[in-house]
């Protein structure tokens, strides 16, 4: 993987970066609060057939983290933006998470003119209302420090080993100038574009991948199938043993599920 910088809307933006560039692209967008090292397991797998790329989306990991409101139209607009910097017309796009929410908003806006497919992992923006696992998430990111790091890891991972340096790396990071500021902004426009998504969804009409875990404890299963019901063309998968990251915690079969799918969408359509 390679690490770089670039410049978006005048903001500095970091990113990791495998595959061939003149290849079929894939953009993947972490959680809140996380960063692209979240996706560290299954860069170097999708690197095989794709030009991927994952970056500290604006206002987390170590990308610039302006005074603004972080409401889903300025993190649609980003994606767009950062796609049009690093020469990408088309391209597959994944998102766990807050990046499944900003994914999906990204759907509804640019499906015909810039996707080829759209993969939602646990996407946050169906429930209103946090989960224990989500308020001790946000605790952890408030108050950082390791015990308090661990603890929201450990329901998040269904209480499976934590990466002891990727804990240190959260806390590091949400120590950062204005991380926090960012990470309360971001919760406020997440919930206020969760109000009428429901009723947005049908507007998504790009192929659509959703992969939910079985026991995540963050964002409950069940409104894995309020999106399927929603979203046109849109396909169901449930992976058992694992919590809200499938891809950190079983990044072979995950990987192999989303490349399986881009495929069968790219040999169905023919993109310019």
């Amino acid at each position: 993987m390679r690490q770089e910088f670039v410049t978006v809307n005048n903001y500095r933006v970091r990113l990791l970066e495998d595959g061939i560039s003149n290849s079929k692209h894939i953009m993947l967008l972490h959680g809140i609060g996380a960063a692209a090292e979240r996706w560290a397991k299954v860069i170097p797998l999708l690197a095989k057939g794709y030009h991927v790329v994952a970056p500290d989306i604006i206002g987390f990991g170590y990308s610039d983290k302006p005074d603004v409101n972080y409401t889903m139209r300025f993190f649609t607009s980003f994606v767009r933006d950062l796609a049009l910097a690093l020469g990408i017309k088309r391209f597959s796009l994944v998102g766990s998470s807050l990046g499944g929410q900003i994914a999906t908003e990204f759907a509804i806006a640019h499906s015909n003119d810039m996707l080829n497919s759209l993969v939602l992992v646990t996407p946050s923006g169906m429930s209103i209302e946090p989960t224990q696992a989500f308020t001790q998430y946000v605790m952890a990111a408030l108050y950082p420090n390791i015990e308090t790091a661990r603890k929201a890891f450990t329901l998040m991972h269904c209480g499976k080993p934590i990466d002891e340096v990727y804990l240190r790396d959260f806390v590091n990071r949400m120590m950062l100038p204005n991380a926090k500021y960012a990470f309360i902004s971001t919760l406020m426009g997440m919930r206020q574009a969760a109000v009428d998504l429901k009723e947005r969804l049908h507007n998504i009409n790009v192929p659509t991948l959703i992969i939910w875990s079985e026991k995540d404890l963050l964002i409950p299963v069940e409104h894995a199938y309020e999106y399927q019901r929603r979203i046109r063309n849109s396909r169901l998968i449930i992976m058992d043993g694992c919590g809200h990251t499938p891809f950190y915690e079983q990044p072979e079969r995950f990987v192999s599920l989303v490349s399986e799918f881009i495929e069968s969408v790219l040999a169905s359509y023919s993109y310019p």
